[in-house]
């Protein structure tokens, strides 16, 4: 490496290096060495910047055989598996008649998952229910509207009940399995995505 023959810039020293009486102490001395500045004295205030050359005996150790990494930079982009995406971002996909249904150690760990769901123990099968409290019976249908959407585009649709003027009923099971699948926690995941804002009573505020 080449020795450092000047600085580009100015080199800033501490307040007190400019006025002593400000800190008598410390008794600070440069050094240029092997393209490294060092303070010596008064603690190491600048640190040691850079890197040195191996000695001798590191370079016949063959130091750099040794040491883990891969000499390839080249940057790669993988392609995240299904089990690292969100439930919402899955795609529903065929199950066979003779699969059985989820347990349900794994469906409360999916449970988790999704806003809103509760479990129903029925005696076809374990069950997911959401309900919507609306502002009016539009809002209602607006909202069983836009759930129909979502369960099209996905192939694996609910029951949906409008109950009362102003609430919805939803409910997700496998029905040619007897119980729950993942299809059922994938169209709830993007059920919960469904914005409803504007369709839910407005809170009233008192002055």
């Amino acid at each position: 490496m080449a020795l450092i023959a000047h600085l580009s810039s100015p080199l800033l020293l501490p307040r007190y290096l400019h006025h002593p009486y400000l800190n008598p102490k410390p008794n600070l001395t440069l050094s240029f060495r092997n393209s490294r500045i060092r303070a010596v004295g008064g603690g190491d205030m600048l640190g040691d910047f850079g890197a040195r050359d191996p000695f001798p005996a590191e370079v016949e150790s063959r130091f750099a055989e040794k040491v883990l990494g891969n000499g390839n930079t080249e940057h790669k982009i993988l392609i995240p598996s299904i089990s690292a995406l969100s439930l919402s971002q899955q795609q529903c996909a065929p199950l066979s008649p003779f699969q059985p249904p989820m347990s349900t150690d794994e469906v409360q760990k999916l449970l988790k998952k999704v806003v809103g769901w509760r479990l129903l123990d029925e005696e076809g099968g374990l069950k997911l229910q959401c309900l919507w409290k609306l502002r009016d019976f539009k809002c209602g249908v607006e909202l069983v509207n836009r759930i129909y959407e979502v369960a099209e585009a996905a192939g694996h649709y609910p029951n949906l009940h409008l109950e009362q003027p102003n609430q919805v009923r939803a409910e997700l099971w496998t029905a040619s399995i007897g119980g729950l699948s993942i299809n059922d926690f994938i169209v709830a995941a993007k059920i919960d995505e469904i914005k409803t804002s504007d369709l839910v009573p407005r809170k009233r505020i008192w002055a």
